[in-house]
């Protein structure tokens, strides 16, 4: 006979926590930044020029009718990693994830501090 024994395993709710520290939702501690707005990302400087007209040099390359676009028109919203922009020629609002973003051009000087 080829039996195998298992130890027993205690039910979780019998085991007493070790830890004197409380029960935490949060897996990742979070440390707070010396400047929460650096205004060398992106996203930052893409939010403050909300309501201005830029042109999105967008590339897809994974995509052989969509490589390359531009997309033109006013900034609606930005956030880490999306743009919204309302299209002159179409008056759609687009959503562009800046993943695929090469760069931004300004009618104007844009807001960076």
């Amino acid at each position: 006979m080829n039996q195998k024994i298992y130890p027993n395993i205690p039910n979780p709710s019998d085991i007493i926590s070790q830890s004197s520290a409380p029960p935490s939702n949060n897996f990742y501690q979070t440390y707070p930044s010396a400047n929460p707005q650096d205004p060398r990302y992106a996203e930052n400087i893409l939010e403050k020029n909300i309501g201005r007209r830029a042109a999105f040099y967008m590339s897809y390359n994974d995509s052989l009718e969509w490589r390359d676009r531009i997309f033109t028109g006013k900034i609606i919203q930005a956030g880490r990693d999306y743009a919204i922009v309302e299209e002159e020629a179409s008056k759609k609002y687009v959503l562009l994830w800046t993943v695929y973003l090469n760069f931004v051009e300004f009618d104007e000087l844009p807001i960076v501090n």
